[in-house]
């Protein structure tokens, strides 16, 4: 067994146990299918990326466009984005996120259809070019699930409506994946998040 092998199972062993990730670690499988062929993922990742059964659906809404990911994450989204899209622009404030969401696209053969970007995306936002913008802000972490009524103030690191605003000026074309709003999006008949689309055309 290689040190690889070995860092490896070690990782996986305080994955399972550790309490805060668990619960999302049994799920590993349906966030990336490809999982035990390297993928890499971060406490807050765990909690954040998107089931790839759902990636994949609002994937399907963006073929052969040109897709603006605003919050990459770890690249759930990206990948299956970066699957059917012409391009995608891949952007996070936290540059271990984008090495890991590139190390995972790398895993998944796509790599090489998005442009990685390290940097703000509200600074950025001025700058950006694409026919889809696709919003997985952050909700708050794991808690949101207890608030009675989640809100579209409640989402971070700026309200759903100051956001919404902004990816306006670069595309009428936006998906947003929330808490609560129009589309249910379930695993296993279970109600896992709410996806909206907005468009001037039929995305």
């Amino acid at each position: 067994m290689t040190i690889d092998d070995q860092s490896h199972l070690k990782k996986e062993g305080e994955n399972s146990t550790n309490p805060k990730i668990n619960r999302y670690w049994i799920q590993r499988y349906d966030l990336f299918s490809r999982y035990d062929e390297g993928i890499q993922i971060d406490e807050e990742g765990w909690y954040s990326v998107t089931h790839e059964e759902i990636a994949i659906k609002h994937a399907e809404r963006c073929r052969g466009k040109v897709v603006i990911d605003c919050f990459a994450g770890v690249g759930g989204n990206t990948i299956q984005f970066a699957k059917v899209s012409s391009s995608v622009i891949a952007i996070d404030i936290d540059p271990m996120k984008v090495q890991m969401a590139m190390n995972n696209a790398n895993v998944y053969g796509v790599a090489n259809h998005v442009d990685f970007v390290v940097g703000d995306f509200f600074s950025l936002a001025p700058s950006l070019k694409g026919d889809v913008s696709f919003l997985s802000p952050p909700w708050g972490g794991p808690n949101y699930c207890k608030v009675e009524s989640f809100k579209m103030d409640m989402l971070q690191p700026r309200d759903g409506y100051s956001l919404f605003k902004i990816v306006q000026s670069i595309t009428p074309n936006i998906i947003m994946y929330l808490p609560k709003n129009i589309e249910e999006s379930c695993i296993g008949g279970k109600m896992i998040a709410i996806t909206a689309y907005f468009s001037r055309n039929a995305i």
